[in-house]
């Protein structure tokens, strides 16, 4: 299944080669729209030449910075996130062999034992492996037993919830309106309180 995140032909179908790639846009999901988000990948693709754990890890800290901050920006804060996404490709290189797919295939895990995998991560908290693990298991192709209740209700069918449920402009709606009723009832609550 192709991916349809950002609204760029080229960079969801870079999303939906490279697994690398995917698990970067997913660290880059927070304070920028997830479009803005999953076409970071292939900003930096564009800027350095590919998206690649040890070429991205192994290159120099400031003048990755620098490739964040090139208009249009991979990120509104290019110094943090150029950091995490260093740290987040060194732990490819080193610990999954320079592959990210092999966080989730190798050894054949079930889908408690990716979420641990993806949760021990740089930049990966319980939410965001868990809406990782969604995505993985409904566009994917991740069949790994229990990786529904794995995922927790970012795993059910049609939750429109986050990424993992965008396929199309309709989806995407559905997903912000649900984020934007969530935040509401956050906010109302928190005043509440």
């Amino acid at each position: 299944m192709d991916l349809h995140i950002t609204g760029d032909t080229d960079a969801d179908t870079l999303l939906t080669e490279n697994p690398l790639a995917l698990l970067v846009g997913m660290l880059l999901d927070q304070q920028v729209t997830m479009e803005s988000a999953f076409a970071g990948p292939a900003k930096i693709r564009d800027r350095i030449g590919s998206v690649d754990a040890a070429t991205i890890a192994g290159y120099e800290p400031d003048a990755f910075i620098e490739v964040f901050k090139q208009s249009p920006a991979v990120h509104r804060f290019p110094g943090s996130m150029a950091a995490r996404t260093q740290a987040l490709c060194a732990a490819v290189r080193d610990e999954w062999d320079n592959d990210a797919s092999l966080i989730w295939a190798k050894g054949e895990p079930d889908g408690a034992e990716i979420l641990r995998r993806l949760k021990a991560l740089p930049g990966f908290g319980e939410q965001k492996a868990r809406i990782f693990l969604a995505l993985l298991g409904k566009q994917r192709g991740v069949t790994a037993a229990g990786w529904r209740e794995a995922a927790g209700h970012y795993g059910d069918t049609d939750a429109y919830m986050s990424v993992a449920d965008i396929v199309d402009p309709e989806s995407l709606a559905r997903v912000r309106e649900n984020k934007k009723a969530a935040k509401a009832a956050a906010k109302g609550a928190a005043q509440k309180a």
